[in-house]
């Protein structure tokens, strides 16, 4: 996410600890994983694969419905949702959007949504509907670390509701949590201070590399913490501004061969595209372009 996305998330339910997001459904291939993950018998390519519909975010409000058939014709089978202007389901009940994604062909297997705001509300719709995450997106960079203490707590809190409705509750990361405070990492504080019973974690590997940060070392240190990661490819020719170096998967610097394959040994789940810059074109057609890559790739 970038500076633009976190005045989004502002504008649309009031940040202060971040946005969550729920999951159904699940990703991997023929060896390795979690039981729950099942790949194609006899191939090591992913099973399913997902995309953040921020990617869209320019063209989901426009006709929401009419862009998800798109994104189902391009072969994704997971969505992963966030707190649009009309809410995780689009204008739609969660029933209703539920019968919609059945309809595609796809799963709503989680949602970024504001973790302050209605929060039980938002775990019981997304338990109804089979949702299996809430995830908060952005909790800002923190002063010291004991405020990043506090929202390990906060999610805990989050993740005990999540639970009572037989859902699951992750963080998603940014570069900040991986920078030295006061001499500790935040990531791995948080991490620490939080219940593996009660909280996820959410990869997005292109800011773990933006960060500097080796995400196969992450997944191993902290192996069956990780169950989702953003697929998300940063340039070879990075600019100072990172919210400019998102393009397209496979044109970029990470091997998504090796690290993905490295995450799913190490308990990751939910494989989920996202992009953020469209150097290449249109957003509709990097989410094309993306399916493919995900499609060809071996792991």
């Amino acid at each position: 996410m970038k500076k633009n996305r976190r005045e989004f998330l502002r504008f649309t339910g009031g940040l202060a600890l971040g946005s969550i997001l729920a999951q159904t459904g699940c990703t991997s291939v023929k060896t390795g994983g979690s039981p729950e993950a099942s790949g194609l018998p006899g191939s090591n390519y992913l099973k399913d694969f997902g995309l953040q519909l921020y990617t869209l975010r320019n063209d989901m409000p426009k006709d929401p419905a009419g862009i998800l058939r798109q994104v189902a014709s391009f072969g994704y089978k997971q969505i992963e949702g966030y707190e649009g202007g009309k809410g995780m389901f689009w204008g739609m009940s969660n029933t209703d959007f539920k019968k919609f994604m059945d309809e595609l062909g796809m799963n709503l297997v989680a949602s970024h949504c504001d973790i302050n705001k209605d929060f039980e509300k938002k775990a019981a719709e997304a338990a109804e509907i089979g949702m299996k995450y809430l995830i908060c997106p952005w909790l800002g960079p923190q002063k010291t670390m004991d405020d990043y203490k506090k929202a390990a707590e906060k999610f805990n809190k989050c993740g005990e509701i999540c639970k009572k409705e037989g859902i699951l509750f992750a963080y998603h990361n940014h570069d900040y949590s991986f920078k030295p405070l006061g001499g500790q990492v935040p990531q791995e504080v948080m991490m620490n201070e939080t219940d593996p019973a009660l909280v996820d974690f959410e990869m997005d590997i292109y800011w773990v590399v933006t960060a500097g940060e080796d995400p196969e070392n992450w997944v191993k240190k902290y192996k069956n913490r990780f169950r989702l990661c953003h697929v998300k490819d940063r340039s070879k020719t990075p600019v100072a501004d990172n919210s400019k170096n998102s393009v397209d998967l496979g044109t970029g610097s990470i091997d998504f061969k090796r690290i993905l394959k490295t995450a799913l040994d190490n308990g990751m789940q939910y494989f989920i595209v996202e992009q953020e810059a469209y150097p290449n074109g249109t957003p509709l057609e990097a989410v094309k372009k993306n399916a493919e890559y995900m499609k060809k790739l071996k792991i």
